[in-house]
């Protein structure tokens, strides 16, 4: 089979699993910049609630760049049909089906040493010619590849904001989830990740593998936000309290859960929330190594 003829079936392959015809995803390609909206977001710092700032006081920001409706069904398609089924060690939480930040969370109640850490810039960081390679490297043809990648990133880099960055963030950082999840089994230190937010644990203090583990991830060319690095027995991980026996909402959630109670309101998000979090505490809860 000539190239032309392989590439024209392999673009009938993409638009049969993704559901759509090769001439729409031609013509999404060919002006693909008018496909996102684009603006940006004051960044709020979680603890206190006020805007994140640089040293000099200005106001931290994110560029948010959703898809529009046709790009957006397509990566929602290649989310679902494409992406998600590709399997990830249990130890990865963000933006897999059935778990979540209390998912995440869960595995470090009744750890004495809890060492959390958060990726900065996650997705600007990942450019497309990484998408491309990560593709590849899980066997995509070239052409295959390049049209994920193309449909997927945007201005060379993933695009917060769009069904499938997260997932294909999980994939880029899969190499480096294997290598700190080997460390982990053989120092007995708990792994998870909830997207950009890395939490490890143990009973016994692992300070000494603190270095260790942070060049695993700078080594695979992810940047570190040093100001979110804590290692300690006392602290939330992905918004969550961690004590020896439970985990709970912190306090803002519990104020707002009791207002909603009080106004009864008919939609109770933070009571749901809260009651999904200490469901959790009701069943034994198994020890959860790094996976």
């Amino acid at each position: 089979m000539n190239s032309s003829r392989f590439k024209r079936n392999e673009l009938k392959k993409l638009c049969n699993i993704i559901g759509t015809k090769p001439v729409e995803v031609k013509s999404i390609l060919s002006n693909i910049d008018g496909h996102y909206r684009e603006w940006q977001e004051q960044k709020i710092d979680k603890k206190t609630g006020d805007f994140k700032r640089y040293k000099d006081g200005t106001i931290k920001e994110r560029s948010i760049r959703p898809p529009k409706y046709l790009l957006k069904g397509i990566q929602k398609a290649i989310k679902n049909k494409i992406l998600a089924p590709i399997p990830l060690p249990p130890s990865i939480h963000g933006g897999i089906k059935k778990r979540s930040n209390v998912t995440n969370a869960k595995p470090h109640q009744g750890k004495k040493f809890i060492f959390t850490t958060d990726l900065q810039e996650f997705y600007p960081n990942i450019k497309s010619e990484r998408v491309y390679k990560t593709f590849v490297g899980l066997k995509f043809s070239s052409h295959m590849a390049h049209w994920l990648t193309n449909l997927t990133t945007w201005k060379y880099e993933l695009p917060q904001g769009t069904p499938t960055s997260t997932h294909i963030a999980n994939l880029v950082f899969l190499d480096t989830d294997i290598q700190l999840i080997s460390l982990c089994n053989a120092n007995n230190i708990t792994y998870t990740r909830f997207v950009d937010d890395l939490t490890f644990s143990s009973q016994q203090d692992f300070k000494h593998l603190l270095n260790e583990i942070l060049s695993i991830v700078t080594s695979g060319g992810f940047k570190i936000s040093y100001r979110k690095t804590q290692y300690n027995g006392k602290q939330t991980v992905t918004g969550i309290n961690i004590f020896l026996n439970k985990i709970d909402a912190p306090e803002k959630i519990k104020q707002k859960a009791a207002m909603e109670m009080e106004a009864k309101s008919k939609l109770k998000p933070y009571t749901n929330y809260l009651n999904n979090i200490r469901k959790t505490n009701k069943k034994k809860s198994l020890p959860n190594k790094g996976q």
